[in-house]
């Protein structure tokens, strides 16, 4: 089992049962949820951190948590290290 701290023994068992029970299709959508919600909270971060964007800048401050500086320039000519993350 998966130790966590927050979770009971038994509340965890449940948790990874119905995991096991669901489709790869369903647990695809499942990844695609959490990684929508993560997403949510991270622009609500930028957004009081940064105050008003524009929807181009909020992509790009949002990719730059995820993408390494590097890259950022190189595809988006944006530098997180500069212009913030």
């Amino acid at each position: 089992m998966i130790n966590t701290n927050d979770t009971s023994d038994f509340a965890e068992k449940i948790m990874v049962d119905a995991y096991r029970k669901m489709s790869p299709r369903q647990k695809i959508q499942q990844v695609v949820s959490l990684t929508q919600t993560v997403q949510k909270m991270a622009l609500t971060r930028l957004r009081d951190q940064y105050g008003p964007m524009t929807e181009q800048e909020e992509k790009l401050r949002l990719a730059s948590l995820w993408l390494p500086p590097k890259t950022m320039i190189r595809l988006f000519n944006w530098n997180p290290e500069e212009k913030g993350y």
